[in-house]
């Protein structure tokens, strides 16, 4: 093999001597230069790596497209399922709040008919501040006065009933009640107006007295008696 001195560029044969394996120290025989040839069977090929390779793949590319589209669409069709669960459950839980609501809100809106098909609640009623009205009929105009007759005290109570619904209201008994500063009743009777129904609208007058009230009564309460509450009426 031709070796050429890399200082002088002289050229030499040490074809025997680079035929043992590995590196080889040479001395050039003009200018006594020496250096290291190495083993060409050690040396890398650049040119080789520099060089794109092509792989070729084990499967086909458009199986695997194949694949993945199926995929989508699976996961789509998935969703959408579990769109369609969520809604019908929201649905069903929407239906099923309106139904136990329901009870609710019709008694938030047809009070009156709440309590004449269950008086018990009227008690309810009234704690939440609601005042109702079984009747239809409106107490109004109420006057109070006092007058000595013979000697005696007498209260003179006057007042207007109207009829503030669209039908034909019968008027029932009126309870009147005085009551002390603790808002304890000291004394109670009732009236009857003996008054025809009243019309949607129509109004009519009513009058009553007590000889003698208590000396403790200070407020006066007027509404509606109930059934069992007429004809017990309390001693003064």
């Amino acid at each position: 093999m031709i070796v050429t001195c890399p200082s002088c560029a002289t050229r030499h044969d040490f074809a025997n001597a680079l035929r043992a394996p590995g590196d080889v120290k040479i001395t050039c025989r003009s200018c006594g230069n020496r250096w290291i040839e190495i083993d060409a069977d050690a040396t890398i090929d650049v040119e080789s790596f520099r060089r794109t390779r092509t792989i070729e793949p084990e499967y086909e590319p458009e199986e695997d497209v194949q694949r993945l589209m199926s995929a989508a669409r699976e996961a789509r069709a998935s969703f959408a399922e579990q769109r369609k669960v969520k809604a019908r459950h929201m649905k069903s839980w929407a239906a099923y709040a309106l139904f136990a609501a329901t009870p609710f809100i019709g008694a938030a809106i047809f009070p009156e008919a709440v309590v004449s098909a269950a008086p018990v609640t009227l008690k309810a009623y009234e704690k939440l501040g609601m005042n109702i009205n079984l009747y239809g009929l409106e107490i109004r105009h109420v006057e109070q006065q006092h007058a000595l007759v013979k000697g005696a005290r007498v209260l003179s109570i006057k007042g207007e009933i109207i009829n503030t619904t669209s039908d034909i209201q019968r008027i029932p008994w009126l309870r009147f009640a005085l009551q002390d500063g603790t808002a304890k009743e000291v004394y109670t009777w009732n009236l009857d107006t003996a008054s025809r129904p009243l019309r949607p609208g129509e109004s009519t007058t009513f009058v009553t007295r007590v000889q003698a009230p208590p000396e403790a009564s200070t407020n006066l309460q007027i509404r509606f008696a109930k059934a069992h509450e007429i004809g017990s009426n309390a001693a003064p």
